[in-house]
């Protein structure tokens, strides 16, 4: 794959590419935000390993900027930046996973390999698909109940099709976890309370009694 790693300080981008050559993956490198920006508009990318600290555009301003062109291309953060809530931030914003400075090798490409092989697993859920009187099109990252368009962000659409796809099923929370950050939170974490607590105010008719997303009190959720 074409992987497209934004990394200002030289060192680390040269050992980042030398890595990812080595495995027989095509790189090619960004020293700055806006370099970062220009290159993934102009080349067909299937990765990209973004920095947060770079000079202009930061890190968390190239994923927005990324995830507003495209959904389907995989992010990983690496970043010095260890604590929590800047994990939370850039998970938040549409990375896929978030790997704090200094790391492993081959930590790093276990993280770059699961990553890809969640989305080489999401071609066939591509596809519109229903949920009561909503029609969810993750292609265009929005859903349409009748006249009313409602704009979804790729983590939206990434819980939206588990819970299709599970019609019936109580879900975890740590499967959500997986599903739409590929993160393990803190336990005590009120962070998918929170997302679904959002998420519900944009897809029912009645937010405070929803047919689409249930709680199953002490347990996670389920698509009824």
């Amino acid at each position: 794959m074409k992987i497209l790693i934004a990394e200002d300080d030289p060192y680390t981008r040269s050992g980042l590419m030398e890595v990812f050559e080595k495995e027989g993956h095509v790189t090619i490198a960004a020293e700055s935000g806006e370099e970062a920006v220009e290159l993934f508009g102009r080349e067909k990318t299937d990765f990209v390993c973004l920095d947060i600290m770079m000079p202009g555009k930061n890190g968390y301003e190239v994923c927005r900027e990324i995830r507003k062109r495209s959904a389907d291309v995989p992010v990983l953060i690496l970043s010095a930046k260890a604590e929590e809530i800047d994990r939370v931030v850039g998970l938040d914003i549409g990375a896929d996973d978030y790997i704090v400075k200094p790391f492993g090798v081959k930590e790093l490409l276990a993280r770059v390999n699961a990553v890809y092989r969640r989305y080489q697993g999401r071609s066939a859920s591509q596809a519109t698909f229903t949920m009561n009187e909503l029609e969810v099109s993750p292609s265009e990252l929005r859903a349409f109940r009748g006249g009313l368009q409602i704009d979804l962000t790729g983590r939206d659409v990434k819980l939206l099709s588990y819970f299709a796809a599970n019609r019936g099923k109580v879900v975890s929370r740590n499967e959500l976890f997986d599903v739409g950050w590929g993160f393990d939170f803190l336990p005590t974490s009120r962070s998918l309370d929170q997302y679904i607590s959002q998420l519900r105010k944009k897809i029912e008719i009645d937010p405070k009694n929803p047919r689409i997303i249930a709680t199953v009190h002490t347990v996670g959720y389920r698509y009824p």
